[in-house]
């Protein structure tokens, strides 16, 4: 059994991130890679704080993890040394732990019984650090072999997108024994995994050794096809029995204030997508943010995210903007009552690396030169403020102030599904929030063709991309089959959101 007492003698140990100073000046991974044996010795300490609690919100309930990842028991696994059983008791759950556990915000540590009381206890389990460690060690005892399926279907399903949805329904059609094809329109494979995460925080070489795995396992790949133009709707569904919409939710959202229009006004991914392709060897990005004054608009993980990637431009400053209120640096019961997720103050590793945070300010309008390049930023204070309906207005409550302004990056969001011929012919229409709706076996009004992630979700977290490409896959394979073996969703959360329930949502 777990050592119920391991919290009181066990403090807790997050990774250790190199230096600020030394890591702004590469793109390699923000933390230290100690030797193995000794951090194999040390995460095997830090499970020992797992009690194993009577009722696990780290992966039950509307709280914790929607993947419904066996958490007590690989803890428990590690804590005695049986990596082989806990890399088991962890892919069982989730196709891609070494991508959840360097990217996903870990809503299964906020669910933590011992982050009930941080001073009490000295917070949460180190879950997502145990997490990474499980799928580093199982990579490099070759622990992670290709799974292949036992009968051949004869079905064929067509998957668009390559993102962690559409990679997730892949390979667990491909091994419930189905022919499967992945489109993507990009030059290589990953989506966002590819072109939106730094490669400080995902080394695209764990996107290549999976997709190798994949592809040995049956899996076939196509980039540089967009589904709809490239294939036309009609050959697609002739050489398919199934089609599963993983496109994502990529329109970005916009602010269009006076200004908007000058040079070096730009929304998030235009920063963030060429910055990649130059780590893959693409050359330079033709939006860099070297030398100049940058100002990011937004206050969330994308933003976060052109944070760290300016600082490796060479910026010669970053401010970044967000029109809400500063949260508490702890959970605060009145706001999110354990064990949902905290609205706290969210650090992240490019905000130890300098730059400035601004709170209740909200961009009025852009100056620039007579060459049209934006200089300045005009700012006002403001206040959020929400009507009986919960509608939300920001109100300028101070005089307009300007700031220095070089480069400026719109990092407010997503709006949903992009505009494409895929839709159109396949007579699908979005919702009122951009996405596809679907029915409780993941199928669109539209008869054999499937969706999931942020297609159907909106713009979301990878753990939860994860979770509904697996189930989605579950959906198809009863389509075909009459039944499906592969495992159902755990999570009440995991569901078609027409029929997950409020409290999951």
């Amino acid at each position: 059994m777990a050592d119920a007492r391991g919290f009181l003698t066990v403090g807790k140990r997050e990774d250790r991130a190199r230096p600020a100073t030394e890591r702004v000046h590469d793109w390699a991974d923000v933390y230290e890679h100690p030797d193995p044996l000794a951090l194999r010795a040390e995460v095997s300490e830090q499970a020992r704080r797992c009690m194993d609690c009577g009722i696990p919100f780290c992966h039950s309930g509307g709280a914790g993890c929607p993947l419904g990842n066996l958490i007590p028991e690989w803890n428990d696994l590690v804590r005695r040394q049986r990596w082989d059983a806990a890399a088991d008791r962890l892919h069982a759950t989730n196709n891609f732990p070494e991508f959840t556990g360097k990217i996903c915000p870990a809503p299964c540590e906020s669910a933590c019984v011992l982050s009930i009381s941080d001073e009490t206890t000295g917070g949460s389990v180190t879950i997502k650090r145990i997490e990474k460690t499980i799928a580093e060690v199982a990579w490099q005892e070759g622990m992670v072999e290709p799974k292949m399926p036992a009968v051949r279907s004869g079905r064929s399903v067509a998957v668009v997108g390559s993102g962690p949805a559409g990679l997730a329904a892949a390979q667990q059609l491909t091994r419930a024994g189905h022919d499967v094809t992945v489109y993507e329109r990009d030059d290589r494979l990953g989506g966002l995994l590819r072109y939106g995460i730094p490669e400080y925080k995902l080394q695209k070489s764990d996107i290549d050794r999976r997709l190798a795995q994949m592809r040995a396992e049956g899996t076939e790949f196509r980039t540089g096809v967009d589904v709809g133009v490239d294939l036309g709707v009609a050959d697609l569904r002739d050489r398919h029995d199934a089609v599963v919409l993983a496109v994502g939710a990529l329109a970005a959202r916009d602010n269009v204030v006076p200004g908007r229009e000058l040079d070096g006004v730009h929304l998030a991914m235009e920063h963030l997508v060429p910055a990649n392709r130059e780590c893959e060897g693409d050359g330079p990005s033709p939006i860099t943010a070297r030398g100049k004054h940058v100002v990011i608009i937004g206050g969330g993980d994308t933003g976060a995210d052109c944070l760290g990637t300016a600082h490796r431009q060479g910026a010669a400053s970053v401010t970044q903007l967000d029109y809400n209120p500063e949260l508490p640096r702890s959970r605060d019961d009145g706001l999110s009552p354990w064990p949902t997720w905290p609205l706290v103050m969210r650090t992240s590793s490019s905000h130890h690396e300098g730059g400035d945070r601004r709170y209740q300010v909200a961009v009025q309008r852009f100056r620039g030169n007579a060459a049209g390049h934006v200089t300045h930023l005009v700012l006002a204070e403001v206040e959020v403020r929400r009507d009986g309906d919960g509608g939300r207005t920001v109100v300028p409550v101070g005089d307009d102030f300007e700031i220095a302004c070089d480069l400026a990056l719109f990092a407010i969001g997503f709006e949903g599904v992009e505009p494409m011929a895929l839709l159109d012919d396949l007579g699908l229409s979005t919702t009122a929030r951009g996405t596809l709706s679907c029915g409780s076996g993941w199928q669109t009004t539209t008869e054999g063709v499937f969706v999931c992630g942020d297609a159907h979700r909106g713009a979301s977290l990878v753990v939860w991309a994860i979770a509904e490409g697996r189930a989605a896959a579950r959906g198809v394979d009863e389509f075909l089959m009459g039944a499906s073996d592969l495992p159902a969703p755990v999570h009440p959360g995991a569901l078609p959101l027409s029929t997950a329930s409020l409290s999951a949502r």
